[in-house]
């Protein structure tokens, strides 16, 4: 099956078209009346000159105004049609030569106005960040980016799922975290509680756990009854397991309020020393780390981990949607003053906006600089499927009405060269 020839594309004429038109119009009708007046004068000037011999210069002007004329005349038309329709070689240059002016055209365009150095300072004039900047700090604009945000996020949840990222992402996650190092980790945090005596509030509420203890009748009763088990039974007649029980809850009471109350007490330092002492064996002990390691090893690997990971998750996706399907969904708000304060902050830092417009600059020009050939072909294409008539039409609409000051130009220099040859013609000794 044959291939269709591609269809002609309209040429676009501008506003002032019919006024342009006009004009050429004028000035060729005037340009051809001149020419018909020259023929006029010359054949007057002639009749007569054996009357009035000064009428040779006018004749002579007259004549060569006319060849002059009539040659600019040629020159003018030949480029847009042929002369008269004769088939003359050379001539309808622009019709004839539509595809070589396209690719030419093209070219041009690429190797001058899309070299990489014009464009890069073209792009380096523009504030690109500046403009996000002013657009992201209107809070309506901010507000419909956020809308179109949220509405895609359901797609994107979905997304995620039929692609498998959820597990890849667990499995992932469950990996990095299987190669941290877990007791050195640890001794990290451990050690940030350390550094300005944080753990002792970990030792008070001990001292309150050990202050409820003596307080318990429940358990003042088990530890009577230990009592009384280890004492001879000579003792237990004289109940000295309730007073042994009472100095040993008054003692452990009063030293429990001497260590609440001091916060310098040697139980206190000896606490720290524990403490920094777990810390420091967290940090440099090789069977504390062996031991972190397998906890850490049998926590991961259990499937409460992953179904946890899992239920976490669905837990976040059906807030997200929900939230997203909201009339006053909270997410869409906090997007909306986000998008309104980074506008904000962008506007207010320079140095920020410097490195964007880099970035801008350095992404479009690059761009161009990749898609340079194909505009140039684009243009190429698109010139070869102009209408020709219209083409040929436009062309002659913006730059014949100069072109016909031509023939005005070739009949007054061809005049005056007429002149001067035909005086030239009178100086001349006559065998």
């Amino acid at each position: 099956m044959s291939q269709s020839a591609p269809s002609l594309v309209p040429v676009r004429f501008d506003a002032d078209a019919a006024v342009k038109l006009s004009a050429l119009r004028r000035t060729k009708f005037i340009a051809t009346a001149a020419l018909a007046l020259c023929v006029l004068v010359f054949a007057l000037a002639k009749s007569f000159e054996n009357s009035y011999p000064w009428l040779g210069f006018v004749a002579a002007f007259a004549e060569a105004a006319t060849i002059g004329g009539l040659a600019d005349w040629y020159a003018v038309v030949a480029l847009f049609r042929r002369p008269l329709g004769l088939p003359i070689p050379h001539t309808a240059i622009i019709p004839e030569n539509q595809s070589r002016i396209a690719d030419n055209l093209g070219r041009f365009i690429e190797a001058n106005f899309l070299a990489p150095e014009p464009v890069r300072e073209k792009l380096a004039e523009v504030d690109f960040a500046a403009l996000v900047a002013d657009w992201l700090a209107d809070a309506e604009r901010a507000a419909g980016l956020s809308r179109f945000v949220v509405r895609l996020v359901p797609q994107t949840l979905a997304a995620v799922e039929q692609s498998g990222l959820r597990g890849f992402v667990t499995s992932r996650m469950l990996e990095q975290i299987e190669k941290v190092p877990l007791a050195p980790l640890a001794a990290e945090l451990l050690s940030a509680l350390t550094d300005d005596r944080r753990h002792q509030k970990l030792f008070d509420e001990f001292i309150k756990v050990i202050g409820r203890f003596l307080n318990d009748e429940q358990a003042l009763a088990t530890m009577r009854e230990k009592i009384r088990e280890e004492l001879p039974s000579l003792f237990n007649l004289f109940r000295a397991d309730a007073y042994l029980l009472k100095k040993i809850v008054a003692s452990a009471g009063s030293l429990l309020d001497e260590v609440r109350a001091d916060p310098d007490h040697p139980m206190r330092a000896e606490f720290d020393r524990f403490a920094q002492g777990f810390v420091e064996r967290l940090r440099t002990s090789k069977q504390y780390a062996t031991r972190a390691e397998k906890m850490k090893h049998d926590f991961l690997a259990r499937p409460e981990v992953r179904t946890l990971a899992g239920d976490m998750w669905e837990s976040l996706s059906q807030f997200i949607e929900q939230d997203a399907k909201a009339p006053n969904s909270v997410i869409r708000a906090h997007l909306a003053n986000m998008f309104v304060e980074v506008g904000r902050h962008l506007a207010g830092d320079p140095q920020i906006r410097a490195d964007m417009n880099q970035g801008f600059v350095v992404a479009l020009a690059s761009f161009v600089e990749n898609q340079k050939s194909g505009v140039s072909k684009f243009i190429a294409d698109q010139v070869k499927r102009w209408d020709l008539a219209q083409l040929t039409r436009l062309i002659e609409m913006n730059i014949g009405r100069d072109l016909q000051y031509i023939r005005f130009n070739g009949m007054i220099v061809g005049g005056l060269a007429g002149i001067v040859l035909y005086m030239i013609e009178l100086l001349l000794p006559v065998n």
